[in-house]
């Protein structure tokens, strides 16, 4: 696309949403101004340009908002030249779209559900989840990346985008609670995938150390906290 673009982006440093975002306008070449947003204090710039869901990341592309890492990321693809994100051919495009919402509706909510569980029964069926979708993942990257070292082939594309975003937060969760979601027995494809992810340097330049995830899912547990202390108070009165 021709002309100077006015791209800005706000986001959330630790958001996997946020890191495909970022991936692919890197990956386009694309300039733009970074606005980091803190979620416990949303701004009204975010909740002006996300009414429906007030999420990071929104882009603002020329004034005009785009919000969901997955729209935002096959717009910047559709619309920018340069290289490209989802596969060119057809089937292979419309393949990728259905793993990628496999991913965003079933991998997803699974593994957030295991930083939100509140009892270790609850916990548990949501590492079961987690695990078994994670082996759902690791056939789709047999089929899909033909035996190259990504599922977009050689190089990191869409695909490689929306689950490598997850990386850094399996490892939080390793560390957080001795969880190995992708490792050498069970995933062996994905295991070796991830170490060619994280080794890249598209991955290098946007995704943060696991430190900073543990860092943030212990704010979200303190504010969980204190958010149910505070209604137990209330409700004893």
């Amino acid at each position: 696309m021709a002309g100077k673009e006015d791209l800005k982006l706000l986001g959330l440093l630790v958001s996997p949403f946020v890191i495909r975002v970022r991936m692919a306008l890197s990956m386009k070449g694309l300039n733009y101004e970074y606005v980091e947003e803190d979620l416990f204090n949303k701004s009204e710039l975010l909740i002006k340009l996300n009414p429906v869901h007030k999420k990071v990341p929104v882009l603002i592309h020329n004034g005009k908002p785009i919000c969901e890492s997955l729209v935002i990321l096959q717009y910047v693809d559709e619309l920018f030249a340069g290289r490209a994100i989802l596969p060119t051919d057809p089937y292979e495009r419309a393949t990728a779209r259905f793993w990628a919402a496999y991913i965003e509706d079933k991998l997803c909510p699974a593994w957030i559900g295991i930083l939100k569980a509140k009892a270790e029964e609850e916990r548990a069926e949501k590492v079961k989840e987690t695990l078994a979708a994670i082996e759902h993942v690791e056939v789709a990257f047999a089929k899909c990346s033909n035996g190259n070292a990504f599922f977009g082939g050689d190089s990191i594309g869409y695909l490689d985008i929306v689950l490598g975003s997850f990386l850094f937060w399996f490892e939080a969760l390793r560390r957080m609670y001795g969880l190995e979601i992708i490792n050498t027995s069970k995933t062996p494809l994905l295991a070796a995938w991830a170490e060619r992810f994280g080794g890249s340097v598209e991955a290098k330049e946007v995704v943060p150390e696991a430190d900073k995830a543990v860092q943030y899912a212990n704010k979200l547990h303190a504010a969980a906290a204190a958010a149910a202390a505070a209604v137990k108070l209330v409700s004893s009165e």
